[in-house]
C-alpha cells in the first residue's frame, strides 16, 4: 500500500512519497541522438530513467537507431564499439548504453 497523508481538512487523502519519488525519476532518462564524434563517426547514448527495468533493449533500440540514420544516408550500419553500465543499478548507476558507429558505402553499392 502506497502512503498517504491526509489533507489539511482530513477529507481528502493524497500520495506524497510516490508523487515525489515520481517527479524526480522523471526527468532522469537521457537520449543523446545521433552526435558526430569528430573521427568520420557517430555515437549515441540512452540512459534509462530508473534501474528498475535493466539494461533491457536499450543497446538494442541505439544500434536500431543507428541503423536507421545510416540508411536515410544510402549507407549501412557499421558498430565501431559499444559500452554499457553494470549491475548493482543502484544511487545514480542507472542502465546507460553508448554506441559508436560508421555508416559506410553498402556491400552491394557499385564502385565509382
Amino acid at each position: 500500500m502506497l502512503p498517504f497523508v491526509a489533507a489539511g481538512n482530513g477529507d481528502v487523502a493524497r500520495p506524497t512519497i510516490p508523487l515525489l519519488l515520481a517527479a524526480t525519476l522523471a526527468g532522469c532518462a537521457s537520449h543523446s541522438g545521433v552526435v558526430p564524434n569528430g573521427e568520420g563517426g557517430y555515437s549515441i547514448s540512452k540512459q534509462a530513467a530508473t534501474g528498475f527495468p535493466g539494461l533491457g533493449n536499450i543497446k538494442a533500440d541505439l544500434m536500431q537507431e543507428a541503423n536507421q540514420y545510416c540508411l536515410s544516408q544510402g549507407r549501412e550500419f557499421l558498430l565501431t564499439n559499444s559500452t554499457e553500465t553494470q549491475p548493482p543499478y543502484l544511487l545514480g548507476n542507472y542502465p546507460r548504453a553508448e554506441i559508436n558507429f560508421r555508416c559506410v558505402e553498402s556491400a552491394g553499392a557499385p564502385t565509382r
